[in-house]
């Protein structure tokens, strides 16, 4: 995939805050370096990976040097970089807790991909060693930084749909490899669930601004399927909000592509389909006088997670999704997964102040 190009002067280039890539796979070459491209506020400064050569090739596109891109052996390195201010870590779930935590001794504010860790004890251990150090961390929810989840949000919260009763969401995805670490439990921390359905939850939190006061899931782990040997293949779960207002989610890794969200009031409805994908998002609002569609300016998901961390770190604010953000989706997932195994609902701590795990609100594009 062609490389967009730099909207920024190569004479202001050194003003922006300068990030280190940690892990180069899919989601690293085709979006987060497009992103930072054309980010207003972030830059790439570095590369790390385990591959040489693909690190150095695109440090050359780039126009940086050999000398900025990393192997694993060399991230402490990046302490001696003063214009790298910050890292983002796209690397298995597992590998998240060191890094970070490395990064965080370094004095190196941490941007890190979903899931925070592989269960609540590891993300809030990062949580931990970022604020020892008195850097700023942020878990990447890219969808809580969307115009258009931002307008559902605003239609959930501020009366648009009367009050609220039922919330749905659907996020699956067909997982064909059986040798893809998503799929090894040591380096995922489980299946679906905190790759694709840890989307619908997150979400759902961020719609209501409330938290779960208990949840019931179910999963299903087929006999003889390769691919799930070690982890669900899909899960339902149930989830009780403060008011009597029930949510449902449905995961897998077994059904075809499909992310959709439905919000259903007393006075009206909203529908996304789809609700997840890096772009196409589609928003309908409807109530007794009918269905209508906002429009929204055009935007990078990954370019607004950039911009928003990067005014953070100069102003000192608290990211909207930090680090507590992240180890309450593992503190509710690792619920869910303990109702799945006994069978039994469990119930979650109350938490009443609204927005408790959020911080700054985000800047949102305009038209």
């Amino acid at each position: 995939m062609p490389l967009k190009p730099d909207i920024t002067p190569p004479e202001a280039q050194d003003t922006r805050v300068g990030f280190a890539l940690v892990g180069i796979g899919k989601l690293t070459a085709e979006e987060l370096i497009p992103a930072a491209r054309t980010s207003e506020h972030a830059r790439v400064a570095a590369l790390v990976s385990g591959e040489p050569d693909k690190a150095q090739g695109f440090a050359r596109a780039l126009g940086l040097t050999d000398g900025d891109a990393y192997t694993y052996e060399q991230f402490d390195e990046l302490a001696d970089r003063d214009d790298v201010q910050a890292v983002y870590i796209v690397l298995p779930n597992s590998l998240h807790r060191e890094y970070a935590t490395r990064a965080a001794r370094m004095g190196k504010h941490v941007l890190c991909e979903k899931p925070l860790g592989v269960n609540a004890e590891d993300a809030q251990a990062i949580v931990d060693a970022c604020r020892e150090a008195g850097v700023l961390l942020m878990t990447a929810y890219r969808c809580q930084y969307t115009p258009e989840h931002w307008a559902a949000r605003d239609a959930v919260q501020d009366g648009t749909l009367g009050d609220l009763r039922l919330l749905h969401s659907i996020h699956a995805q067909v997982e064909d490899d059986p040798e893809a670490w998503r799929l090894k439990r040591e380096l995922a921390g489980g299946g679906p669930l905190p790759d694709v359905g840890i989307y619908s939850l997150n979400t759902l939190r961020f719609l209501t601004g409330q938290e779960p006061e208990w949840v019931f899931a179910t999963q299903h782990q087929p006999d003889g399927d390769p691919r799930f040997q070690e982890v669900e293949a899909s899960m339902s779960a149930l989830l009780g909000f403060p008011g009597g207002v029930s949510a449902t989610i449905q995961t897998s890794y077994a059904a075809h592509d499909t992310g959709t969200l439905r919000v259903m009031g007393e006075q009206g409805s909203l529908n996304m389909d789809p609700a997840f994908p890096y772009d196409g998002l589609k928003l309908s609002l409807s109530d007794n006088d009918g269905t209508r569609q906002p429009s929204f300016p055009e935007y990078d998901q990954f370019t607004l997670e950039f911009d928003h961390f990067a005014r953070c770190i100069r102003s000192g604010d608290t990211p909207w999704t930090p680090g507590e953000e992240g180890v309450q989706d593992h503190v509710i997932m690792d619920a869910l997964y303990e109702s799945a195994r006994t069978g039994q609902v469990v119930r979650l701590p109350t938490h009443t102040k609204r927005d408790a795990f959020r911080g700054t609100k985000p800047q949102l594009p305009q038209k």
